[in-house]
């Protein structure tokens, strides 16, 4: 039977990048909203009752408003915004997470989509804390740099006004309040807030995201090759996902850590870098946050409530 999926919120940058990865689906019917009518409560509230699975692509307050409007017990819903990450009754839609995740997201009715910047922090730390390798009270803190349409509406109109002006390593969130931080926190299994700046470069999508450790301080100092082998034996035991993790190497540079390596799919991949001697370690993770880091998760969500193959309709 084809599924009818309504995108709240697709005119939007994630809206249209899961649109664009949908256009191709027979077992789908994806119904849209008329332009004109894209604030008219009444025809919002019909298409989300309508729809099999709908998926929320809207700021934080019009997202709970959209879930308030749903009346049966039979529509689905994925939100892409912040609004539910952390709320009970809402499994968190990072696949990989867990060996088990992709089956809570399977049999849920609601889905939070991760944030783009969360998950490569989540990745990486989740299993050493997990292994007793990093203890859940150690200080994190988490950097990177991002695309400019990983900042939002308003920063991506700054950068294409600006062009080849724009700055080309803007750093945000110096406030230190970003709307990532609880599922980071959450998510990682952290004691304690991280301390998180993001960084935005001047291109449009694609990331990298890093997470040093000053190991020297911990009771038992890890080796890297014992990090290394927690994360990886972590991935290893989860089938069908779409995060991979690097060889541990010795390296001074390495052509992988570019950001804009993996746009266009929804691949993850994770390295990890370190020195024994100096008891220091950086893992590293490098997705598309456009993919993996948003609308690919969602597409990979929808699929696994669906019941059909995780990686339909997405690239590897």
């Amino acid at each position: 039977m084809v599924k009818k999926i309504f995108i709240d919120g697709e005119a939007g940058t994630t809206g249209l990048e899961i649109r664009e990865r949908l256009a191709a689906r027979r077992d789908l019917e994806v119904i849209s909203i008329a332009p004109e009518k894209r604030k008219d409560l009444a025809e919002r509230k019909r298409l989300l009752n309508l729809a099999d699975i709908a998926i929320l692509c809207l700021p934080d307050d019009a997202a709970k408003e959209s879930v308030s409007l749903i009346e049966n017990d039979t529509t689905r819903v994925i939100d892409a915004s912040t609004a539910h990450r952390v709320a009970p009754g809402w499994a968190y839609g990072f696949a990989e997470m867990d060996e088990s995740q992709a089956e809570v997201i399977a049999s849920s009715q609601r889905v939070a989509n991760p944030g783009c910047w969360p998950q490569g922090a989540i990745a990486t730390l989740r299993p050493l804390i997990a292994a007793g390798l990093v203890p859940a009270d150690y200080p994190v803190t988490v950097t990177g740099v991002s695309g400019y349409s990983g900042g939002g509406r308003t920063m991506i109109e700054d950068y294409v006004a600006k062009g080849d002006d724009a700055n080309a390593y803007q750093l945000y969130g110096l406030g230190f309040k970003h709307k990532h931080l609880p599922e980071l926190k959450a998510y990682a299994t952290l004691a304690g807030t991280p301390l998180f700046y993001p960084v935005v470069g001047n291109f449009r999508q694609g990331m990298i995201v890093t997470v040093p450790l000053q190991l020297g301080h911990l009771p038992r100092v890890p080796k890297i090759a014992e990090l290394h082998a927690a994360i990886a034996d972590h991935f290893a035991s989860i089938a069908g996902g779409f995060v991979s993790v690097a060889p541990l190497a010795d390296a001074e540079r390495s052509a992988e850590l570019n950001p804009q390596l993996h746009n266009g799919t929804n691949t993850m991949r994770l390295h990890v870098f370190g020195n024994d001697d100096k008891a220091q370690a950086l893992l590293v993770a490098v997705y598309d946050n456009l993919g993996k880091g948003a609308s690919g998760a969602a597409v990979q969500n929808l699929n696994l409530m669906l019941g059909v193959d995780q990686a339909e309709s997405l690239a590897a």
